[in-house]
């Protein structure tokens, strides 16, 4: 009995492991730092797996095990030399400690206010508070402009809405890979927002790629239905992810995220 229990944490690991790795780059940043982060908690698991046994769900034991060599480590972002992640470090410093954690939980990861609760080891009242402080002073802190590339024209309206509601600009919207290029090469984007397959069978990714062959870093969201098949950990992947469908307050979370950052890996399809 025991060992088909174990048999069932470790199948829920491996099927939670690619969203835990989504959330730790997109809180540090960097494909490599977040992934650093998510190798650690998978070691001390191994080590010691009775806050994971202890949790109401093995994903939340999972996530509470990260946060737990998070806050150990001083929660650093990035790597050291990263241009963009020094400024981050440096807007950070005005926000409300564990705010970013708990809007990343909520709108990235779709957790409820008492599993966030969990995780992070706190209550509902205080998760709701570090909300609420996010939101404002994340949307608050940093505009830019936004170039997004998206083939869907419904899809492309409501992405321009919420980033226009937030106090972003948008540089424009491009269907092909051809028409994403062009358009930043005549508006530096701050920001670029990408679907993964576009209207010519061209490629997102690749569009993005050749735009950041051109410029000095750019934080880059990709958008996709299949979030785990840019989670494998064999090739370069993005920061920020975030899936289709997705919710208003999904994609200005994101948004608000990305613009601390860069998320300027080379990405193969």
């Amino acid at each position: 009995m025991a060992q088909t229990q174990d048999m069932a944490v470790s199948d829920s690991i491996a099927h939670d492991l690619p969203f835990l790795r989504r959330y730790a780059r997109a809180l540090t940043g960097s494909q490599v730092s977040g992934d650093r982060y998510a190798a650690a908690t998978l070691e001390s698991v191994l080590v010691d797996d009775a806050a994971l046994k202890a949790a109401s769900t093995p994903k939340i034991g999972l996530f509470h095990c990260f946060h737990r060599i998070w806050e150990s480590a001083g929660k650093p972002l990035g790597e050291d030399e990263d241009i963009l992640a020094a400024r981050a470090q440096v807007h950070l410093r005005g926000l409300t400690p564990n705010s970013r954690e708990a809007l990343l939980l909520h709108a990235i990861e779709a957790f409820t206010l008492p599993e966030i609760a969990q995780i992070m080891a706190t209550d509902d009242h205080q998760v709701q508070l570090l909300l609420d402080a996010a939101i404002r002073e994340m949307e608050a802190s940093v505009t830019g402009k936004v170039l997004v590339i998206e083939d869907e024209a419904i899809i492309a309206m409501d992405i321009v809405d919420i980033v226009r509601h937030v106090g972003h600009s948008v540089t424009g919207v491009a269907r092909t890979r051809r028409e994403a290029v062009d358009l930043a090469s005549r508006d530096r984007p701050d920001l670029i927002l990408s679907d993964i397959h576009l209207a010519d069978d061209s490629s997102g990714i690749d569009a993005v790629n050749d735009i950041l062959a051109q410029f000095d870093a750019i934080p880059v969201i990709f958008i996709t239905a299949f979030p785990e098949r840019l989670l494998t950990g064999d090739k370069p992947e993005p920061a920020f992810l975030i899936t289709k469908p997705f919710s208003e307050e999904q994609l200005r979370s994101a948004v608000s995220q990305a613009m601390f950052f860069a998320s300027t890996e080379t990405l193969t399809a």
